[in-house]
């Protein structure tokens, strides 16, 4: 099945792109990868309580949408339907900031999640692979048109490293689907991130 997300908010930012006559450099021609997104969806569905705690974000790829870009911490709360989500950091400016969102089951039915953050647009949320206790590996994909699309990855950890075993693990879930890993960059973790200060934000 193909990653698409059938909301207004994706419509609206095809039409502002239009109207711009630019196209964003994240926004490139083709079509999202075939994911089997059912295969995942059924044997994850029952384990989502699993996924509740907290994750660093290990890398990403390119993504104008997370402002915050080291010690990124994220708390997933899950409430038996959905995923409250906290997640704090460093921003661009290097000062602490705070996000506010939601991970719950796709409206439309689509066998996926869909990550809904303040001050953004909702976007399909793929675990693509996770043991629940070390790494997960999040794919989302926009289509629009079936003309371009717009992909963004992340490695997590359940702590502020994670061992290259696991990396790897990753490393080759984004490949069966066809990412490059190289676009991959590491996101900042190390002593001077103060996590427990994080938390009170």
């Amino acid at each position: 099945m193909v990653c698409t997300m059938k909301s207004l908010s994706i419509l609206l930012v095809l039409v502002a792109v239009v109207a711009a006559d630019k196209i964003p450099d994240f926004v490139v021609p083709g079509q999202c990868p075939t994911v089997d997104e059912n295969k995942l969806w059924t044997y994850q569905v029952p384990k989502f309580h699993n996924y509740a705690g907290v994750w660093y974000e290990f890398a990403l790829t390119n993504n104008p949408y997370q402002l915050l870009k080291k010690c990124v911490r994220n708390e997933y709360v899950f409430d038996g339907k959905q995923f409250v989500v906290s997640s704090t950091g460093i921003s661009g400016y290097g000062n602490p900031l705070k996000r506010n969102g939601k991970v719950y089951p796709n409206p439309f039915g689509e066998p996926h999640l869909t990550i809904d953050y303040e001050n953004s647009f909702a976007a399909p949320y793929v675990i693509l692979e996770t043991d629940y206790t070390n790494y997960a590996c999040i794919y989302s994909c926009i289509s629009y048109n079936l003309k371009y699309y717009s992909d963004f990855a992340f490695i997590f950890s359940r702590s502020p490293v994670l061992a290259d075993k696991f990396v790897k693990r990753c490393e080759a879930a984004f490949r069966s689907i066809h990412v490059d890993t190289s676009r991959f960059t590491k996101t900042p973790q190390g002593p001077y991130c103060d996590y427990d200060a994080q938390k009170y934000l």
